[in-house]
């Protein structure tokens, strides 16, 4: 935090909501993160949609919850069904953040080399190119804004079903 951090992003569920617990306690705020978690990816299979089916569904819920009661801040949804992402924002008084998770979230988010193409090539399906006939970055940038603002981004193509 002395160095100008704001928050602390912790992936995991209902296993990290005694760290969370204790961050906040001390008046660090934390940011949790559900479903695809991009640091332990490779424990989970691969870049693999998470929440797909009624058991998966119901721990995810269940991580947000734990989460919520630990003292996290918000949320980030990522790689998981639309419906589900819906589902859990619409049961927590935190906000949601949502990246590949529908537009139901409280908020988006995208990684800026995926968002602008960079390098150039395969996406994950949840990644639209801003670039694509936008006159420079803060074009593409002012695009993605105003995609999210009128709900165009993200769109059914987007997004995982359950």
């Amino acid at each position: 935090m002395a160095a100008g951090a704001q928050m602390v992003k912790l992936e995991g569920g209902g296993d990290m909501a005694r760290t969370v617990k204790f961050l906040v306690d001390r008046g660090i705020p934390v940011c949790g993160h559900l479903g695809l978690t991009p640091q332990s990816v490779h424990v989970m299979g691969g870049y693999k949609v998470q929440g797909k089916g009624e058991a998966a569904a119901q721990r995810l819920k269940d991580d947000a919850l734990a989460l919520q009661e630990a003292g996290a801040t918000m949320i980030v949804l990522e790689a998981i069904p639309a419906v589900l992402a819906a589902e859990v924002t619409a049961m927590l008084h935190i906000i949601t953040i949502g990246i590949g998770a529908g537009k139901d979230c409280s908020g988006q988010v995208l990684v800026v080399h995926d968002a602008f193409d960079i390098p150039p090539g395969k996406k994950a399906k949840f990644v639209r190119n801003f670039m694509e006939g936008a006159t420079s970055v803060h074009d593409a940038a002012c695009r993605a804004v105003a995609a999210v603002k009128d709900c165009t981004y993200p769109g059914p193509e987007h997004t995982y079903a359950a």
